[in-house]
């Protein structure tokens, strides 16, 4: 794994699903060396239109999780597949999540678990965050921040089939 540097500042008047399915595509196309694959993956929570990334800080982080407890958003992953010949593949995978009613104390004990300090919308469902999930709406891996389904569907894509690809 190579992580990817990219500026994940919104353009002026982007829509979210533009955004996630950008920064996808970017981060395969930095990550990319001649002969490889490359799958690359962006994430982030949207609530009532807002875009919520990673947080800044402990402060920020409590900030997302009150705009969260008690209602109903949006996870998209733009998730992009460069082959190593041909055109790079993207798409866009979206999962409503709702977060329950959460206490001020409790929001501080989360927060000061470190665990959403580099997630996007400031929990990790596959975590401690998963304390707060009382339903979802979609695709699990989804949430986690790389969509299965899709990851499969766009080596099929490419003419490949995913369960030949083994960790070395």
């Amino acid at each position: 794994m190579r992580p990817a540097t990219v500026d994940e500042t919104p353009a002026p008047g982007e829509r979210p699903r533009d955004l996630v399915r950008r920064l996808a595509r970017e981060k395969a196309e930095a990550g990319a060396r001649d002969g490889e694959w490359v799958l690359a993956a962006d994430t982030i929570v949207v609530e009532n239109g807002a875009i919520l990334g990673k947080p800044a800080d402990r402060s920020d982080a409590r900030t997302m999780l009150q705009r969260l407890q008690g209602r109903w958003h949006l996870v998209l992953t733009g998730t992009a597949l460069r082959p190593p010949a041909g055109d790079t593949l993207h798409a866009v995978e979206s999962t409503r999540v709702l977060f329950a009613e959460l206490t001020p104390e409790q929001i501080d004990w989360y927060a000061a678990t470190g665990e959403p300090d580099d997630k996007a919308g400031a929990y990790a469902v596959q975590g401690l965050g998963s304390l707060f999930i009382l339903e979802i709406d979609g695709n699990y891996s989804n949430v986690v921040g790389l969509p299965l389904p899709t990851v499969r569907q766009l080596f099929e894509g490419a003419g490949s089939d995913v369960r030949a690809f083994r960790r070395q």
